[in-house]
């Protein structure tokens, strides 16, 4: 066996292994899951690169619903922790059905509807930021440094009336980053790790699901993906010079 065979089944193995995405969690309200929270940790990562110590957290509390509008109270905090400092100066999410328009207060009082997120996030339906600027990424001064938790509330409107609202994919942009070598800003994806609260009729359960959202970029994967579709090009170089010599 030559050593290209030899090494393919080990380096698919590594590909099923190191390629599998994380999956964004996503949350479904009804208008009976008023004073229903819910909670994400949000990881850092740059160039497909996950950042230790580039963190933070978020608690989304329904307050309001209406047929075509859902208001909300966030907390958000900048846990980054030593050796690293951060700012974070953003957060965004996708919802189902399509928003038309968004308002909020507080520390992101800014809204930028169907942009975009940096570190190969892309499409992202509203974000709410620190600074007026034309983009998800955020801007200015402004926003929360390490250690530090913001508040306020946004509502979500939509053209024609729903009976249920998707929220999906959450992120946060980190900027100001200091102690991780070159990297100055990053983004962060969003894991449920928490629901509560009670619903109008005084459930717990209200209707809230989790389920797999946008893929998050995985070290190593591009690599990892180049290097075995090149041994793939050269054993079947190599076959086909066998054949011709036969």
């Amino acid at each position: 066996m030559t050593m290209t065979a030899k090494l393919l089944p080990a380096l698919a193995a590594s590909l099923m292994f190191t390629a599998t995405p994380a999956m964004a969690d996503a949350i479904s309200l009804g208008s009976g899951d008023i004073g229903k929270s819910f909670t994400f940790n949000f990881n850092g990562f740059a160039d497909s690169m996950e950042i230790a110590n580039l963190t933070s957290t978020a608690t989304f509390t329904l307050t309001g619903a209406t047929s075509t509008s859902y208001t909300f109270n966030y907390s958000l905090s900048n846990t980054t922790s030593s050796p690293l400092t951060s700012r974070v100066s953003s957060f965004g999410f996708n919802t189902d059905p399509n928003i038309s328009s968004a308002s909020s207060t507080g520390a992101f009082s800014y809204t930028t509807l169907n942009s975009s997120y940096p570190n190969g996030i892309g499409a992202i339906d509203v974000c709410f930021k620190d600074a007026k600027t034309g983009s998800c990424a955020g801007g200015g001064s402004g926003g929360l440094l390490t250690g530090a938790t913001g508040t306020g509330s946004l509502t979500l409107n939509f053209s024609q009336p729903l009976t249920s609202l998707t929220l999906s994919d959450f992120f946060v942009r980190y900027q100001s980053i200091t102690g991780a070598g070159n990297v100055t800003s990053a983004s962060g994806a969003g894991t449920l790790t928490s629901t509560g609260g009670s619903t109008s009729g005084g459930s717990t359960s209200g209707g809230s699901t989790s389920s797999g959202g946008t893929s998050v970029p995985e070290p190593g994967m591009v690599g990892l993906m180049g290097g075995a579709l090149l041994l793939l090009a050269m054993r079947s170089r190599r076959r086909r010079a066998v054949f011709a010599a036969a």
